[in-house]
C-alpha cells in the first residue's frame, strides 16, 4: 500500500476536485464539508506516505524507453510535500468564509483543490520529465483561478501569467532534453546525473543550457526580469494569491531550481563557472529590486507581492551558492517564508473582506478595530524582517552562513543584499503596522467603528500560522538538522 500512496495523493484531489461543481450552490454547507474532508483525507495520506517512505519508485505511465511518469519520495520531496499538505487544509478553511462574497464558488474550488494534487505531483516527481509535466499542468489549473473574477484586470493578469509561464516552460523543456540526452539516469540524484563521458567537450553548451533552464523555472519563482506577472496576479481572490505567493506556484519554481541545480546538472558541475556568476547575479539583484518596488507600492496586496519577489530570490540565492549549506539555507527559507507570507496575505485578505479597503493609506486606525488580525500581521512582518526568535531570522542566518562559507566575492555581495532587504522590509512592513495602530491624534475613530475582526474560519488558520512562525524561530534545530541530512552534512 505504501508504494502506491504517492500516486493516490496526487490523483485524489484532481479527481475529487472534478466532482465539486456538481454540488449545487444551494447545498453550500455540503460542498464545503466535502471539500474540507477531501483535503484533510489527502493530507493524512500525504503524511502517511512520507512516514512510510520507500526508495522504490511508483511508475504510473510509461511513454517509451526510459520516459515515464513516476513518483518517488526523497528528502526534498518530504520537505515540499509536507509544507503543501500542512498549508492546504488551513487555506481551504479560510477560503470558505472569504468566498462568500465571490461568485462561481464551485468552479473556483474545483481548480483550487486540483492544484493541491498537481503541486504534490511536482514535489514527488521521480525525474525531470514527471516534474515538467506537472509543472505545465500547474499553469493550466491556476490560470482559471487568476481569471476567476472575470474583470478586465483579471483577464489581463491571467493572460500575462499564461504567456510568462509558457515562455519559461519552453526554456525548461530545452533543459529536460539535454538532461535526458547526457545523463546516466533519469532519476533525480543528489550530486547530479550528468555522464561526463557523454558530455566530453560540450561543457560550455551544457552550462548555457543550465542558465536557460534556471531562467525558465525562475519565471514561476518571479525572478527579475520575469516577475511582472506576480503583482498583477493579485487581482485574484486572496486565497489564490496567498497560495500563489506562498506555496503552489512560486515555491514550485524555486523547488524546480533546487532540483535541477543539485539533482540534475549537479552543483559541482556548475560551481565556479560563469553560469553560476550569471544566475547568482540575477538573484542578488532581484532581492534588492523586489524590496525597492515594495517600498514605493501603495496597494496592500501588490506591496506584499513585491515582497514575495524579493524573498523568493533568497531561496534562489541559496540554491545558486551551490554548496551543501546553500541547500540548507534554500530549504529553510522555502519552508519558513511560506508560513510568514501566507500569514501576511491572509491578514490582507481579512482586511479587504471586512472593510473592502485595498490601499495602505486607507488602513489608518484599523488595528484598533481588528486587533487580532493586525497583531498577527505584525508578527509576520517582524518575521519577514528577520527579528530573532522568529522563523525569518533562522532562514536568513542559514543563508548568510552559507554565503560566508562559500567565500566568494559575489556571495559577500549577496550578504549585503540580504542586509539591505532587511532594512527595506522593516520600512515597508512596519509602516503598515504603525498606520493601523497609531493613525495620529487627529484621527476620527467614528469613521471605522463598524469594522471588526473576521470570524473563526479566517482567524483559526492565521493563529496556527503565527504559532508556527514562533515555533520555527524558537525550535528550528530539528528542521535544520533534517535539511542538513538532505544536504549530506
Amino acid at each position: 500500500m505504501a508504494k502506491y500512496l504517492p500516486g493516490i495523493v496526487v490523483l485524489l484531489p484532481i479527481i475529487g476536485g472534478l466532482i465539486i461543481p456538481l454540488i449545487k450552490d444551494n447545498h453550500r454547507k455540503i460542498r464545503c464539508f466535502y471539500i474540507e474532508s477531501l483535503v484533510l483525507v489527502n493530507t493524512i495520506l500525504v503524511f502517511m506516505a512520507l512516514m512510510n517512505n520507500t526508495v522504490e519508485a511508483l511508475e504510473v505511465i510509461r511513454f517509451t524507453g526510459d520516459l515515464s511518469i513516476s513518483f518517488r519520495i526523497d528528502g526534498v520531496s518530504v520537505v515540499f510535500a509536507a509544507l503543501i499538505a500542512f498549508l492546504w487544509p488551513l487555506a481551504t478553511l479560510y477560503s470558505f468564509e472569504y468566498m462568500t462574497k465571490e461568485k462561481h464558488e464551485g468552479i473556483f474550488f474545483m481548480f483550487y483543490t486540483m492544484t493541491y494534487g498537481v503541486t504534490l505531483g511536482i514535489a514527488m516527481a521521480e525525474d525531470f520529465i514527471t516534474m515538467y509535466c506537472f509543472y505545465e499542468m500547474l499553469t493550466l489549473v491556476t490560470v482559471p483561478l487568476v481569471i476567476h473574477t472575470l474583470t478586465r484586470e483579471a483577464i489581463l493578469a491571467a493572460r500575462k501569467y499564461l504567456y510568462y509561464s509558457l515562455g519559461g516552460a519552453a526554456f525548461a523543456f530545452i533543459g529536460m532534453i539535454f538532461i535526458i540526452t547526457y545523463s546516466t539516469t533519469n532519476r533525480f540524484t543528489y550530486g547530479g546525473v550528468l555522464d561526463m563521458a557523454k558530455v566530453g567537450d560540450k561543457s560550455s553548451i551544457l552550462l548555457l543550457i543550465y542558465v536557460l533552464t534556471f531562467m525558465g523555472f525562475s519565471v514561476k519563482a518571479a525572478m527579475f526580469p520575469f516577475c511582472g506577472w506576480l503583482p498583477q496576479a493579485g487581482v485574484a481572490p486572496t486565497p489564490v494569491t496567498a497560495l500563489l505567493h506562498a506555496v503552489a506556484v512560486v515555491k514550485s519554481g524555486a523547488f524546480a531550481i533546487i532540483r535541477i541545480t543539485y539533482f540534475s546538472f549537479g552543483a559541482d558541475f556548475v560551481r565556479g563557472t560563469w553560469a553560476q556568476t550569471v544566475v547568482m547575479s540575477f538573484t542578488i539583484f532581484t532581492i534588492v529590486y523586489g524590496c525597492s518596488k515594495a517600498l514605493k507600492e501603495t496597494h496592500l496586496k501588490r506591496r506584499l507581492a513585491y515582497s514575495t519577489i524579493s524573498n523568493l530570490s533568497y531561496i534562489l540565492f541559496g540554491a545558486a551558492l551551490m554548496t551543501p549549506l546553500g541547500l540548507v539555507g534554500a530549504l529553510s527559507h522555502l519552508v519558513f517564508h511560506a508560513m510568514m507570507k501566507i500569514s501576511s496575505f491572509f491578514c490582507a485578505g481579512a482586511i479587504m473582506h471586512q472593510t473592502e479597503k485595498h490601499y495602505i493609506h486607507e488602513l489608518d486606525g484599523l488595528g484598533r478595530r481588528m486587533p487580532v488580525t493586525f497583531c498577527i500581521f505584525t508578527v509576520s512582518s517582524l518575521a519577514l524582517m528577520g527579528v530573532p526568535s522568529l522563523a525569518g531570522f533562522i532562514s536568513k542566518w542559514n543563508l548568510a552562513t552559507a554565503a560566508v562559507e562559500s567565500g566568494t566575492k559575489l556571495a559577500y555581495i549577496g550578504i549585503g543584499a540580504l542586509l539591505i532587504s532587511a532594512l527595506l522590509t522593516a520600512i515597508y512592513m512596519m509602516s503598515i503596522v504603525m498606520r493601523a495602530f497609531e493613525p495620529g491624534n487627529d484621527f476620527n475613530d467614528e469613521r471605522i467603528k463598524e469594522y471588526k475582526d473576521p470570524n473563526i474560519l479566517m482567524l483559526l488558520p492565521l493563529v496556527i500560522f503565527t504559532i508556527m512562525i514562533v515555533v520555527f524561530g524558537l525550535h528550528s534545530q530539528p528542521f535544520v538538522d533534517y535539511f542538513m541530512q538532505i544536504a549530506g552534512l
